[in-house]
């Protein structure tokens, strides 16, 4: 075994379920949101293709063909097919924007891919060019569809996705302009594997034969790949003959390596990616709106840390919510009548997930209290309108009844490794 630190659910992942009974972690299937045409597609990879990418789909409307982005996930701890299907949904939304069509592959072995999760272990190199692989069956397939314009295509990839990404670039890739390597690499801590030096090794391979020009952006405050080791391995690339722009950017957050899954990432790589994309020939211009998705109207029913407002919790309840007005935005804290509440942070829908794990906890509705900095409860709901609520909720998470404290760090989007 080759344990990996890496965490999906770090910013994009701060679904820190808590409840009124011991703390749960949830695994949520978010829904397709139609604004986006979002949909989901099985590309064939793998030995005669007998393997199948689950593969996330965001399109504009209208028949294309729409230039592509291909966004490709990190690795989470522990098993990759217990990884949640990735969506990219905050960079989706800026390129579905600016016309793209966008998809997100999940590799052999994760979410629901069919294949097996190929690991070599403390070999950095070969760790790229298998997953690679994919990244490759997924641009084939691509270049088949007619909603797809095969001489305008980028690819990218976070943490574990853009050591992959770099490692495609290796190969003839017809219609590929560049490449953009998000916080690319892979941790692994197991016994004798240097893994720092595995991966400038691995970087340096890549550069030596690279195809297409590259953008690479690492965070200070990145918990996997810090500056130093980021530059060490944006130099063996370069050095080897690679082209790539290294963009070092501020501390982010707790930890930038998860600055894809934020809301708020996108004040950071939108400006150096959309000079990129111009430098390779790729449209920047943005062409459609893509409203936000509703949520509920501010209420003048308490301040929002006005913690004895709060209705049904225990003291335990007022303690976790004082604990929830330290959280990141956007975030979201939901109560019952039957006294369970939860709050999520970070990441896609956390008002979805927190109504969604605290309705898996509680014996009555659950509804939302409090949105970022402001209240959305009215206290006056009737019953239908109650029951409106709770249906419109996303569905409810599966649990993982193994897990016994809550969860306060954010593994990947792991961060993705």
């Amino acid at each position: 075994m080759h344990p990996r630190l890496t965490l999906r659910n770090f910013t994009a992942a701060a679904l820190l379920a808590l409840a009124m009974l011991p703390g749960i972690a949830v695994q949520q299937e978010l829904q397709l949101d139609h604004r986006m045409n979002e949909h989901i597609v099985q590309v064939p990879a793998g030995a005669q293709h007998r393997a199948m990418l689950e593969t996330t789909v965001f399109q504009p409307n209208g028949p294309g063909p729409f230039p592509l982005i291909i966004i490709n996930h990190g690795k989470d701890p522990g098993r990759p097919g217990m990884q949640p299907r990735d969506r990219f949904y905050h960079m989706a939304t800026a390129f579905v924007k600016r016309g793209y069509a966008v998809m997100v592959p999940m590799r052999q072995g994760f979410a629901n891919s069919t294949g097996r999760y190929r690991d070599h272990g403390c070999n950095m190199t070969a760790n790229g060019y298998a997953q690679a692989d994919d990244i490759a069956a997924t641009l084939a397939y691509a270049r088949q569809q007619p909603w797809v314009d095969v001489e305008r295509i980028v690819v990218a990839g976070q943490s574990y996705g853009g050591l992959a990404t770099i490692a495609l670039g290796t190969r003839e890739l017809q219609g590929v302009r560049g490449l953009i390597n998000f916080a690319g690499g892979l941790r692994d801590d197991s016994d004798r594997c240097a893994w720092r030096s595995a991966l400038v090794a691995a970087f340096a391979d890549y550069g030596s034969k690279a195809t297409v020009p590259t953008l690479w952006m690492y965070g200070q405050n990145d918990s996997l790949f810090g500056p130093e080791l980021a530059q060490r391995m944006h130099e063996a690339f370069e050095g080897a003959g690679g082209r790539g722009r290294l963009v070092e950017f501020p501390a982010f957050k707790r930890d930038s390596h998860g600055m894809l899954a934020s809301r708020d990432g996108e004040k950071i790589w939108l400006a150096d990616t959309m000079n990129f994309l111009q430098q390779v020939g790729m449209p920047t211009k943005v062409l459609h709106e893509v409203p936000p998705p509703p949520t509920p109207a501010r209420t003048g029913f308490a301040k929002v840390d006005d913690v004895d407002a709060v209705p049904f919790l225990s003291e335990n309840g007022r303690r976790a919510y004082q604990e929830y007005l330290g959280k990141m935005t956007p975030r979201a804290f939901a109560v019952s009548p039957s006294g369970a509440w939860t709050w999520a942070e970070e990441g896609e829908d956390p008002d979805g997930r927190a109504l969604a794990t605290c309705s898996a906890k509680s014996t009555e509705p659950c509804r939302l209290y409090s949105i970022d900095d402001y209240v959305v409860w009215n206290g006056d709901l009737d019953q239908a309108a109650e029951a409106a609520v709770t249906a419109s909720a996303t569905p409810a998470p599966k649990l993982d009844a193994a897990t016994s404290a809550p969860s306060t760090s954010i593994g990947s989007n792991k961060a993705t490794n």
